[in-house]
């Protein structure tokens, strides 16, 4: 699978989970849409993206468990979980409910909005390591009070690459009328993803980590009963503007001005090119490989683990506390001397490894990272 891709054959590439890594022919079919911009730029902006970009959506949201009009694409995360924040109308006191275990760039985004409306961020401690889903739930939600208005977690967390039990925790929240918002930038192509049996307000997620699109497409859902609160991150043309898809939703955030839409147009290229390959068997032996290289490590070293060693936990990454001092000098030495492309990083003052598996990692490749690491620690 690793001649599919464009990823250097010089490197042993663990991180996936950072800013995925794009097929060969999914890139191609990238670079088609940017010269049919550029063929004729006034008829493709002005007319034909619109019906592209509804195709796109739709593919989409059959792979996401949606409607593509429930849908719009962003470049980022980031963007989409910015746009929700500023969108919300809290009052001082509200409270907003998250785990310790966030992505750190919406937790500053959600810090700046506490700082202007008054409210309050409770970031939840998460007892580690963790047990079981059922008793992590329920952890979870003694966080919750009279003032929790939104609850914002991921489903898959970043530093520390767990798998969350998101599902229970929308569901207690509907009954409770708080809003949730899921941060899902790692899950699709990783775990499998129906947004509407969750049924969330609003879910974030990466269409260029896992599902292996261009480097900028990304997307927000939002509940239909929700729509009408999300104001656009940028003002434009909305319903004075050309987009004929007649929703509001769609009208006020689909179109932010001039861009180049062709990392969006070709997420059907990347969910079509995984279908092809036969995805889901590809990603079980990827799944092991985490599972396996975990009790590798532990035979060389004394580690402290985040959760057991378990699918319920974990997918295709998995973070390893490492016996290290400085995070930035040891990745680059896995680098300079081992050719090892993977994050080291500081969490809770606690020195980690995050590794990454997908299709075209083989054994070999993890048994190359356990070499390194004994050589190097």
């Amino acid at each position: 699978m690793k001649d599919k891709f464009l990823l250097s054959p010089n490197v042993t590439f663990l991180n996936h989970g950072s800013f995925g890594a794009c097929p060969k022919t999914v890139f191609e079919k990238y670079q088609h849409w940017q010269k049919e911009l550029e063929r004729q730029p006034v008829q493709f902006m002005a007319e034909d993206v619109y019906t592209h970009l509804k195709t796109a959506r739709d593919s989409l949201g059959e792979f996401v468990g949606c409607e593509g009009d429930d849908l719009f694409f962003v470049p980022n995360p980031t963007t989409a979980g910015n746009t929700v924040i500023n969108s919300l109308g809290l009052k001082p006191g509200d409270e907003i409910l998250t785990t310790d275990h966030e992505y750190g760039a919406l937790i500053r985004a959600w810090e700046a909005y506490c700082t202007m409306s008054g409210t309050r961020l409770i970031q939840h401690d998460i007892p580690l390591p963790v047990t079981t889903h059922d008793k992590f739930t329920e952890h979870f939600w003694d966080g919750v009070t009279d003032r929790t208005k939104v609850i914002f977690i991921s489903q898959v967390t970043s530093p520390t690459a767990l798998i969350f039990p998101v599902h229970e925790i929308c569901q207690r929240a509907r009954e409770r009328d708080i809003l949730t918002i899921v941060d899902g930038a790692h899950v699709p192509g990783q775990i499998p993803l129906n947004i509407s049996e969750m049924d969330p307000d609003v879910y974030i997620a990466a269409c260029h980590k896992w599902l292996c699109a261009p480097k900028g497409s990304s997307f927000l859902y939002v509940r239909k009963s929700f729509q009408t609160k999300i104001n656009p991150l940028v003002v434009s043309w909305g319903s004075d503007g050309a987009d004929p898809s007649g929703s509001p939703f769609l009208l006020e955030n689909q179109w932010q001005g001039t861009r180049d839409m062709s990392a969006f147009l070709t997420v059907p290229a990347a969910i079509e090119f995984q279908q092809k390959n036969n995805w889901d068997e590809l990603t079980v032996r990827c799944r092991h490989l985490v599972r396996e290289t975990r009790e590798c490590l532990d035979e060389y070293f004394t580690l402290n683990h985040l959760c057991p060693n378990t699918e319920e936990w974990l997918g295709q990454m998995a973070s390893v506390e490492l016996p290290i001092r400085e995070p930035e000098k040891f990745k680059s030495a896995l680098m300079k001397e081992h050719s090892i492309e993977v994050p080291v990083f500081l969490w809770k003052d606690k020195m980690f490894l995050r590794y990454s598996f997908n299709v075209y990692n083989s054994q070999q490749d993890a048994e190359w990272l356990v070499y390194a690491l004994r050589k190097l620690v």
